[in-house]
């Protein structure tokens, strides 16, 4: 049952790391892009809980004798690498898990388990730390791997025993030495280790989120009614599933008479594409097929503000890498003094502007896009 285990688990690593490579180096819109990560995810939870039983396995079973007890040192670090392994192999892929788990859009898991994982929200600072984590670990995990493998061949070319023939299948009977056992204290070095990783990650700024930004903070505006609080939110469809995000940095001029007839004022609201979160694929968004960021590091929607019953209009043009088109937006507006309280939602064709030309149909992404914004602001 423990060559079972080990077998099972080298066959699956040997699968989802390459997998995951590849994936990461494919364009945006490749064809093999989605159904590779998606086989990436897959694999790595089996792997995890592989590991689990793997390790369960472990601690309840006789552990073989050391070939080499007089060699303390050597027996000492085998022992440690094994139980870094034990460790990645759990740590990665759950951190993998939980980083899908926390963002949302792109590449599936093909479990009957469903895309998300109780008690963990959707948010896009959490995403950053276990994306962080499973950097780390996949590191962690790959060195053990290429220690472990050294290690083998160690014995084999140089020892000349019978290590390699006690991990295939087939009994190989070793002598009872009744050595002390060594192994007491590596999963403790080993969790020194993992949390000696973790915390250089984090002090490395490997799991801090920082908001995707254009590199230069937008000009402040003046304005008759001052925004004190809202949300410029934007939804899409990808691979047939909606995903939310928001632009995190955007100012808005609006002059507001509700007195006046006719046109009763107007907004200016420039946008830094830049601070777009858009869960997993925020910063392929910013490249030169979509929102081409680096070119086009603003949008810009001016408005003439108008009443139609009890509905008020903002009518005017979106620029978007350059491309100015006319809309029209409704928006609710709950007026108490000089506090003001508007909801309104814009949709739009990502290709008028551009966007995703390589996407000619909607199988990787939705031609409708949906803009929504909410925000208080005071007179």
């Amino acid at each position: 049952m423990s060559k079972v285990f080990h077998w099972i688990t080298a066959l699956l690593i040997i699968t989802v790391i390459p997998l995951g490579l590849i994936a990461d180096r494919l364009a945006l819109d490749a064809s093999l892009k989605v159904p590779l990560f998606s086989a990436h995810k897959t694999l790595g939870i089996l792997i995890f809980i592989v590991a689990l039983c793997r390790i369960l396995w472990a601690l309840t079973q006789k552990k073989p004798g050391d070939l080499h007890p007089e060699r303390r040192v050597e027996t000492s670090i085998a022992h440690i690498v094994h139980w870094m392994l034990y460790i990645a192999l759990v740590v990665m892929p759950l951190s993998g898990w939980l980083h899908h788990a926390a963002t949302t859009g792109f590449a599936p898991i093909w479990l009957p388990i469903g895309q998300d994982l109780p008690f963990i929200p959707k948010d896009e600072s959490l995403a950053e730390v276990f994306a962080g984590l499973h950097w780390v670990w996949s590191k962690v995990l790959v060195l053990s791997i290429l220690l472990h493998v050294a290690g083998a061949l160690k014995h084999q070319i140089i020892d000349k025993d019978v290590t390699l023939k006690r991990m295939w299948f087939g009994n190989v009977q070793l002598p009872d030495t009744g050595a002390p056992d060594p192994q007491r204290a590596a999963p403790f070095i080993a969790v020194a280790i993992y949390l000696l990783g973790a915390g250089g990650a984090a002090m490395g700024g490997l799991m801090s989120h920082e908001s995707h930004s254009n590199g230069e903070a937008l000009t402040e505006v003046a304005s008759e009614w001052v925004v004190t609080q809202g949300t410029l939110g934007i939804g899409i469809t990808q691979l047939g599933n909606p995903v939310q995000g928001q632009f995190d940095e955007w100012t808005a001029a609006i002059q507001f008479d509700e007195s006046a007839t006719g046109t009763l004022g107007t907004v200016t609201t420039t946008i830094a594409i830049g601070s777009l979160n858009l869960g997993s694929v925020s910063g392929q968004a910013m490249g030169a097929d979509f929102f081409d960021a680096d070119v086009f590091p603003t949008a810009t929607f001016d408005a003439d503000i108008t009443a139609d019953g009890p509905t008020y209009l903002a009518t005017g043009t979106l620029t978007i890498k350059d491309i100015t088109l006319p809309v029209s937006m409704p928006f609710a507006l709950d007026l108490q003094g000089d506090t003001a309280e508007m909801a309104g939602s814009l949709a739009l064709d990502r290709r008028d502007f551009a966007i995703g030309q390589s996407m000619a149909d909607e199988s990787n992404l939705g031609f409708d896009v949906a803009v929504t914004i909410m925000l208080t602001a005071t007179r």
